[in-house]
């Protein structure tokens, strides 16, 4: 009985092999800004952490700065992958504000919204990471606003909604950065759910202001 060969493997060409090796060093980057913070990412923990070499580590990115500048487009894209992958998951609702704000929540927890905040606070006192984030920023806010915008009622104006969604994004973000000085998850959530009543009435209020438009037109 002849046996089929066994399908050989295609070998990856240097170009694939380096580009992963850069995912590699920057997916490490990223968890050591969550593990150690934006002052205690080094370049060698990096190294230990991705399993490669100081060498390689250079040859790829030659200081700090170069592979956290990299590292912040990296997470740009990751955060903004996040988002229209998370929203794709809920197909209908009956509640589009809750929803959004739901979604908004859990948009923020985990390892990626505490590294984007170590690198949001380290650009405070460097120019370069300010630069960075400021260029990346608005490519990851759009993705949020189009995830979310599914969520919102018909009635309201887009720039009514994008200001909706700034405004809750702020509130959000102020508790949780403020959570870390003293952290309690569930304190958090309820203080977000707080923040939601008001929000709420927002949205309510413009959407009923819409109605008495369309009525009177």
């Amino acid at each position: 009985m002849t046996r089929s060969a066994a399908p050989k493997q295609q070998r990856r060409t240097q170009e694939q092999r380096s580009s992963e090796m850069r995912t590699r060093l920057l997916d490490a980057t990223i968890d050591c800004l969550v593990e150690y913070g934006y002052a205690g990412t080094t370049t060698p923990r990096v190294a230990e952490r991705a399993g490669v070499t100081r060498g390689a580590q250079v040859h790829h990115f030659g200081s700090k700065t170069d592979l956290v500048v990299a590292a912040i487009s990296h997470l740009a894209q990751l955060r903004a992958e996040t988002a229209m992958r998370e929203m794709s998951k809920i197909e209908s609702v009956e509640d589009p504000v809750g929803a959004a704000l739901d979604s908004l929540w859990e948009l923020h927890q985990g390892p990626l919204f505490i590294a984007t905040v170590e690198l949001w606070v380290a650009g405070r006192t460097d120019r370069v990471l300010a630069s960075a984030m400021e260029k990346v920023e608005p490519f990851v806010n759009n993705a949020v606003l189009m995830a979310v915008a599914r969520f919102v009622p018909d009635e309201m104006q887009r720039k009514e909604a994008r200001d909706f969604v700034y405004t809750a994004m702020d509130a959000l973000r102020g508790i949780l950065v403020s959570n870390f000085v003293d952290p309690d998850p569930e304190r958090a959530h309820r203080r977000w759910r707080r923040a939601s009543v008001h929000l709420r009435e927002i949205a309510t209020a413009a959407l009923a202001a819409h109605r008495r438009v369309d009525k009177s037109e």
